[in-house]
């Protein structure tokens, strides 16, 4: 299981993008979270297997009808065994 960070920018809050992601992720397998940054960005930490985060990382790059992702940055993380078993929307951080 690999861990992987992505910052999203563009029309990515008050659009629905957080419920976006956490279905994917629900779908896929993937673990983590997904929250708002107050620099209107949304963070993803997801912990999957490779093939799992590329596809998680496509449909980051898509976004749901109302959103458009302008960037998608990803680096490398560590998995964190809290958010193993679930993913979930976590509260806005600075």
């Amino acid at each position: 299981m690999l861990a992987r960070r992505y910052i999203v920018s563009g029309r990515v809050q008050g659009v629905g993008y957080r419920y976006y992601v956490e279905d994917v992720a629900g779908k896929l397998g993937v673990h983590g979270y997904v929250r708002n940054r107050r620099d209107g960005r949304v963070e993803v930490f997801a912990i999957g297997t490779p093939e799992r985060l590329k596809k998680l990382r496509t449909a980051l790059e898509t976004g749901p009808i109302m959103s458009q992702v302008k960037d998608v940055l990803e680096e490398p993380d560590v998995p964190d065994a809290r958010y193993l078993g679930n993913f979930i929307i976590e509260f806005t951080i600075e």
